[in-house]
């Protein structure tokens, strides 16, 4: 599997995951209370700061956050349907600003440490007997692992449809998308089982 881990040096990299994961929550919180167009603007070209140096090539970069931003896209377009102009790009600032704070935190953040930060934050749940830690944190890391996955076999659905000079179409890509990672989800449980990683 892939991660989207960027093998670089840069001070965002030094940081650790628990404090990364903190700021990301708290920027969060504070893009969904803003609703100035200037300090959305304002935290997208901070946000695209962050994820630009960190370490990707600039086409790298635009082709990781191409699909996010053309799902942010078509939202908008569907929401200029049934709200406000003004609210609609507030949404889009917002999400975008988000996007790029969460993409700079993933590529500059190992999964190991992504998975080991996870764990130990369920620890309190699990002394509650609520789950258990280590689950939390494998059930983080395979969907973050998965991401850059599954995005690949959509550009192959497509380069294949495209070679045999079919329309590309919703229902023609996301059937075969979701038959191949769900196959690739009953593989991958079926490993976990085998090797005894998980008691349930």
């Amino acid at each position: 599997m892939q991660t989207l881990h960027v093998d670089a040096d840069t001070w965002m990299h030094r940081l650790t995951p628990r404090v990364k994961l903190v700021t990301l929550a708290a920027l969060g919180i504070l893009l969904f209370l803003a609703n100035s167009t200037a300090l959305l603007g304002l935290a997208n070209l901070i946000g695209a700061g962050l994820y630009f140096r960190s370490g990707l090539s600039v086409g790298e970069a635009l082709r990781r956050l191409r699909p996010i931003l053309i799902s942010i896209a078509v939202l908008s377009l569907l929401n200029l349907l049934f709200s406000p102009f003004h609210l609609v790009v507030v949404v889009a600032l917002r999400l975008t600003a988000l996007a790029l704070f969460a993409a700079a935190v993933t590529a500059t953040t190992s999964m190991a440490a992504f998975i080991d930060e996870i764990t130990v934050l369920a620890t309190p749940l699990e002394k509650m007997g609520l789950l258990r830690a280590a689950d939390i944190g494998l059930a983080v890391g395979l969907v973050l692992r998965f991401v850059p996955e599954i995005l690949d076999r959509y550009r192959a659905i497509r380069e294949a449809h495209e070679a045999r000079g079919i329309k590309i179409r919703l229902a023609t890509t996301l059937v075969p998308l979701i038959i191949l990672t769900l196959r690739d989800a009953d593989n991958i449980a079926a490993a976990i089982d085998a090797r005894g990683i998980r008691r349930h």
